[in-house]
């Protein structure tokens, strides 16, 4: 492959391009999908391909072939290369970038570190293991009824090598394991409620001793028994509120990565997935947007993290971003292209998802930086409040300002104590407003696991977010 990528980028070089990229990208997978215990699929696939870019006339331009021979490369790029010049007549082309950002290009070779290999257990073990996961389910449930365990299991290796005319060279595999799980409890009063959470990370099967798969579907059909058959109102005035780790890393991702991703701040990704109110209400780096508790990064670099990496799709070395520093807009997440658009280096945010997709600023693992409390010190103090802890269904606007999050498992916080479940507590915020109201952080740190959308064709990659426990000064909570 090192010598069709290097004829790929001397041959775009020769025909005028004055940079060019090729990625060899291969995917295997395997996944399991069980349902209340039965086995609904085994399967598994392979993609493998070669994706060009070249920088030609002032116009980035992308091609992607699944031919790896040489003639099949050769003619990716001349594919490159003309759209490069169709698209140079157009508005893109009235904006020409001369030459990608400076970065720190590297050349390695890497991989993530995997204790127990995937095939170290055979199918039928983690065919037993998801099945049996139905029964621990069952086992949480007093008041309602199981009516559905949905769980998609699935095994992922990721190997890519990156070349370009920049001396940039990345060999890397990433080995990821990851499970999406569903639980619908029903009550015949109450109606029914449902908990989708996800687990993932860059690692072996060791990974699944962590999850404790078992404990984790009982303990979460236990909590939604609970708040379905016994949950009440939450306060109707302002109060206090605690919001847990999960529902924080949905917030930042949300709220602070998804605005502050550079391409999407320039306005490209407005027609696909919104815009950003750094553009829209004309915020720009070193404006405040909350208070000194609120620094929020992005950090690729965390072992075992689901958005775990290196080197980005541009061979430039990871680093953490931080996106949010002490309540202060601090720096975008940028590819080489849109940092030459906004005169800045890159910080190797480039990602593709697989060969067929070009690299575009991406978040990996966004989180909340922690205080340094316990969380039972978040809760001294607050004679009434609510704990929300897990969601339910959230909303933002396209500019990433207004925003909602339904609750799912919360509690009532009387005198420093959790105590009754709360059913569909609704908090609303702007996101000033909640980098504003943070009033104390504890010091346990944790992350869940995502594929976040993004493009057009649509990209979904794999990524951590999350925080620790936050207090929020007072705040009216709805309910839904």
């Amino acid at each position: 492959m090192e010598e069709v990528l290097l004829k790929a980028i001397d041959t775009a070089l020769s025909k005028g391009a004055t940079y060019a990229e090729a990625r060899y990208h291969e995917i295997n997978e395997f996944g399991i999908i069980v349902r209340n215990g039965g086995v609904i699929g085994v399967g598994g696939g392979l993609s493998k391909g070669i994706a060009i870019r070249v920088l030609y006339k002032g116009v980035l331009a992308f091609a992607a072939t699944t031919d790896l021979s040489t003639e099949g490369v050769l003619r990716a790029v001349d594919e490159a290369l003309s759209r490069a010049r169709a698209l140079s007549y157009t508005p893109l082309g009235k904006t020409p970038v001369e030459r990608l950002s400076p970065a720190k290009i590297g050349r390695a070779r890497y991989s993530n570190v995997v204790k127990k290999p995937l095939d170290s257990m055979d199918i039928d073990e983690k065919l037993r293991l998801l099945k049996e996961l139905h029964a621990s389910a069952k086992e949480g449930v007093k008041e309602c009824k199981l009516a559905t365990t949905a769980i998609e299991y699935t095994e992922q290796v990721e190997r890519k090598i990156v070349m370009n005319s920049d001396g940039g060279y990345v060999d890397s595999e990433i080995t990821r394991v990851a499970t999406q799980c569903n639980l619908v409890l029903a009550h015949p009063q109450k109606g029914t409620a449902n908990r989708f959470f996800g687990l993932g990370a860059s690692s072996g099967l060791e990974v699944l001793k962590e999850w404790d798969l078992h404990a984790r579907f009982r303990e979460e059909a236990q909590a939604l028994d609970n708040v379905l058959s016994r949950g009440i109102e939450p306060p109707k005035e302002p109060v206090p509120v605690v919001i847990g780790s999960e529902v924080v890393g949905l917030i930042v991702h949300e709220s602070c990565g998804h605005p502050m991703e550079a391409d999407r701040v320039w306005g490209r990704e407005a027609a696909q997935a919104g815009e950003s109110f750094v553009k829209t209400r004309g915020v720009k780096l070193g404006d405040r947007i909350g208070n000194e508790l609120a620094t929020v990064i992005d950090d690729p670099t965390i072992p075992n993290s689901f958005g775990f990496y290196l080197y980005d799709d541009e061979c430039v070395a990871a680093r953490p971003r931080y996106i949010y520093l002490k309540g202060v807009l601090n720096e975008f997440l940028h590819n080489r292209w849109s940092a030459s658009i906004f005169n800045t280096e890159s910080n190797a945010a480039a990602r593709a998802k697989d060969f067929s997709s070009e690299p575009i600023p991406r978040m990996s693992t966004t989180y909340l930086e922690p205080g340094n409390q316990k969380f039972e010190e978040l809760l001294e103090g607050i004679k009434l409040g609510v704990f929300v802890k897990s969601y339910m269904e959230w909303n933002i606007d396209d500019e990433r300002w207004s925003q909602r999050y339904v609750g799912l498992e919360a509690y009532l916080i009387r005198n420093g104590e959790l105590s009754e479940p709360v059913r569909n507590p609704v908090l609303e915020f702007t996101t000033p407003q909640f980098y504003s109201l943070i009033e104390a952080k504890d010091r346990d740190l944790k992350f869940y696991a995502a594929l976040c959308g993004k493009g057009e064709p649509g990209q979904a990659i794999p990524v951590w977010m999350g925080g620790p426990n936050v207090r929020l000064k007072s705040l009216f909570v709805g309910w839904r």
